[in-house]
């Protein structure tokens, strides 16, 4: 039979920890537990006489009871107090605790912070520290006022971002979409997988660029698509080289990842037409569209005349904000919205709804706006210092991409084994990606790619000088490097 005696003359000593008030209250009663204190049956203080006993406010005590009766510690029932379980001593005794203890960081962590001194060049990663706190904390505020969801949105939800979208895009990249048009998706990837469901791909067979964004062909290699590879040149993807069966075409034209080339207007407008005479799906990453230096714009795919019925147009917050947001946008072929819906209720890949609504109220409010203009000036600074930097050291290597997006190609001579000169440029400091790693083709170009969005200016000398050093010691005795290195594609 259960003991029914009080325990309201229980003395906790609640440890010097830095841990949250609840949890240094729920771990002393542990301690009891484990002492022999309390046992089974055992009925706790009232909370408001633990709170007077112990100095602390009762909203901690009876945070502390919910947690130990979430951890089946203690059973809390209405009118009859709380009371020690059933087993809570030998689970207290076992080691069990009812939250779960911090981990000290070492230093052979994967997700330790990287040395001060390594410059990380990785492409792909915008500087989040240029967000306006402010205007974060702001968004994040209006999206967590109202009551907390308690449904998945579907492929109709997220109605006010979508809306949002729509301006954005018909001021950025002049796509004029309705708010019906566009559909949200937890990621770039996720619209691809999409689309291959949704446009019957299977099976069939898609151009796709090389060197290209190797997740996104292993997306749809993923999905039963076949990807073959079309060779990049300097304009980018040339519609010449499809091929009849080809029934998709996957491609970068605002900056060709991961060459960086602008897709010339000639070769945009050729590619739109052919996708109207044989009725092939044009899949538009824009990944980095919104970032251009000194050039005039060119308008998106999507945006070309005949492209709202051929361009499926993807968009993405990765680049823009932060890749952690999980948030995308696609905007399908008007005649394929539908099956695009039915795509995501199968697959049920959505959103988050108070993240979707957090960057809507960041977009509406002109955040994303002074966002992008801050950002796109300090990227401009930043890649032309660096550009600036690797002309000095390597005057015979032209980088290419330089007129948009945050990353920019150093071509190397034909025949470079180009992870390992992006393994030693790494052993020196500075951490650079292979162009090994993007290409299919083995007769494909050589090269490094290198992202400043998060370099400072102050560092882009000492970035270049140890990229060239390692370049002109490993490949500019065997090859010179001047006669292969200054175009992007083959």
């Amino acid at each position: 039979m259960a003991r029914t005696s009080r325990a309201s003359n229980l003395h906790l000593t609640l440890p010097a920890t830095a841990e949250p008030l609840r949890q240094r209250i729920a771990g002393a009663v542990i301690v009891a537990l484990r002492a022999g204190a309390l046992r089974p049956g055992d009925l706790l203080p009232a909370s408001r006489i633990l709170a007077l006993e112990l100095g602390v406010s009762r909203a901690a005590v009876v945070d502390a009871y919910d947690e130990l009766t979430a951890a089946g510690f203690v059973d809390s029932r209405a009118g009859s107090g709380t009371r020690v379980a059933t087993g809570a001593d030998a689970a207290a005794q076992a080691g069990v605790t009812p939250h779960v203890a911090p981990v000290a960081e070492t230093s052979t962590s994967v997700h330790a912070t990287p040395p001060p001194d390594v410059l990380d060049l990785t492409p792909g990663f915008p500087d989040t520290a240029l967000i306006s706190p402010r205007d974060w904390r702001s968004a994040w505020r209006s999206a967590t006022t109202g009551p907390v969801p308690n449904t998945a949105p579907g492929p109709g939800g997220h109605f006010r971002l979508r809306e949002a979208l729509s301006v954005h895009l018909r001021r950025t990249r002049g796509i004029v979409a309705d708010a019906d048009e566009i559909v949200v998706v937890p990621g770039a990837l996720a619209a691809l997988r999409t689309l291959a469901i949704a446009a019957d791909l299977p099976g069939r067979r898609i151009a796709f660029e090389d060197p290209g964004y190797t997740k996104a062909r292993r997306a749809f290699e993923f999905a039963g698509v076949r990807a073959r590879p079309v060779a990049v040149d300097l304009d980018g993807l040339d519609p010449a080289n499809l091929q009849a069966d080809d029934a998709a075409v996957y491609c970068t034209p605002a900056h060709q990842y991961p060459m960086g080339s602008r897709m010339s207007a000639a070769r945009r407008a050729a590619l739109v037409a052919d996708a109207a005479a044989t009725g092939r799906l044009i899949v538009e990453d824009d990944y980095d569209g919104e970032f251009r230096y000194g050039v005039a714009s060119l308008p998106a795919l999507r945006a070309i005349e005949g492209g709202r019925n051929h361009v499926a147009y993807v968009g993405t917050a990765s680049k823009i904000v932060s890749p952690s947001l999980r948030l995308a946008w696609l905007v399908p072929p008007v005649d394929l919205l539908p099956r695009v819906h039915d795509a995501l209720a199968i697959t049920g890949e959505t959103a988050c709804a108070v993240t979707a609504d957090a960057f809507a109220e960041f977009t509406e409010s002109g955040s994303l706006t002074r966002h992008l203009a801050r950002t796109s000036r300090t990227y401009a600074a930043r890649r032309q210092a660096f550009v600036d930097a690797l002309r000095t050291y390597l005057p015979d290597v032209e980088p290419l991409g330089v007129e948009a997006g945050l990353h920019v190609a150093l071509r190397l001579p034909d025949g470079t084994d180009d992870d390992a000169v992006a393994d030693e440029v790494q052993q020196r400091g500075v951490t650079v990606c292979g162009l090994a790693g993007y290409r299919v083709a083995a007769d494909g170009p050589r090269g490094l790619l290198c992202g400043y969005a998060r370099l400072p200016e102050s560092r882009a000398d000492e970035a270049a000088k140890v990229i060239a050093g390692v370049i002109r010691a490993r490949v500019a005795g065997a090859v010179g490097i001047g006669d292969s290195c200054t175009t992007s594609g083959s």
